[in-house]
């Protein structure tokens, strides 16, 4: 484990731990959330509370942190005892509580996640996209291009297809290493996720995720090929094309066919 100096609190190599130092860096990731008169507000992982600050001085936002670690959210509430009380500091696993603990309706989240759950809070978000209206948050830039990344790259993926369908998606910029407190091996990259008007699919969630996951888990394969198994006949305009050529919609019309022939 590394100290932040300024703070004395331990990064936790376990917790997947890089606390931000860098104020200018909250304060775009603050500004870039669109958020209008006392919008509901989740900050994932606060740490030691520099975004935190940032989303305060936001009138227009009713923020709650929820943290796992312990000496975090001891120093939060020695530090900011106003900004802590009323529950507004939650002391748990995201992964573990339902979302209903944190606010009754829909709300917005933001962070500046663990690289080691970042693609399980992207996971999470999707399985509670009618409440989740967007998301604003620091990732492994690896990550944060994979879920905006466009047909025919190869980093899109299966979390790029279900995400991009009920989201839109922009990458809106790059954070050097040097920005955290122990800095990381890699850049990160902040994302933002806004709920498009999609409201269903004409199919399950669950179908449309095992045709997306069966496109992409043999890459290199044509669909005619990689889905020979699951799917009687693949519609001639995408037999020959791989999955990260298909878009969104191409997909939606993919599971139409299998859902069709199920």
């Amino acid at each position: 484990m590394q100290r932040n100096r300024d703070k004395g609190i331990r990064a936790k190599k376990s917790l997947g731990q890089h606390f931000l130092r860098d104020k200018d860096i909250a304060l775009r990731i603050t500004e870039s959330i669109i958020a209008t008169d006392k919008m509901p507000v989740l900050e994932i992982g606060p740490g030691t509370g520099i975004l935190s600050s940032c989303l305060w001085q936001r009138p227009e936002l009713d923020v709650k942190m929820v943290e796992l670690d312990s000496q975090s959210v001891e120093f939060l509430r020695e530090n900011y005892p106003s900004k802590t009380a009323d529950g507004r500091l939650i002391e748990g696993d995201f992964l573990r509580l339902p979302l209903s603990h944190f606010f009754d309706g829909n709300f917005i989240i933001t962070g500046n996640f663990p690289y080691n759950i970042s693609s399980q809070i992207l996971f999470k978000t999707y399985e509670n996209k009618d409440t989740v209206t967007q998301l604003v948050g620091m990732f492994q830039k690896e990550v944060a291009e994979r879920i905006a990344a466009k047909p025919c790259s190869k980093t899109y993926g299966i979390l790029s297809v279900l995400l991009q369908a009920y989201y839109n998606i922009e990458y809106l910029f790059t954070v050097p290493p040097d920005a955290f407190i122990p800095p990381p091996k890699v850049q990160s990259g902040v994302i933002r996720l806004i709920r498009n008007n999609r409201t269903t699919l004409p199919f399950s969630d669950t179908i449309f995720a095992k045709v997306v996951k069966l496109a992409f888990n043999q890459r290199r394969k044509t669909l005619r090929n990689a889905l020979k198994l699951h799917i009687q006949e693949v519609p001639d305009i995408f037999a020959s094309k791989r999955g990260e050529e298909l878009s969104v919609e191409d997909f939606i019309s993919l599971t139409n066919a299998y859902n069709s022939q199920a």
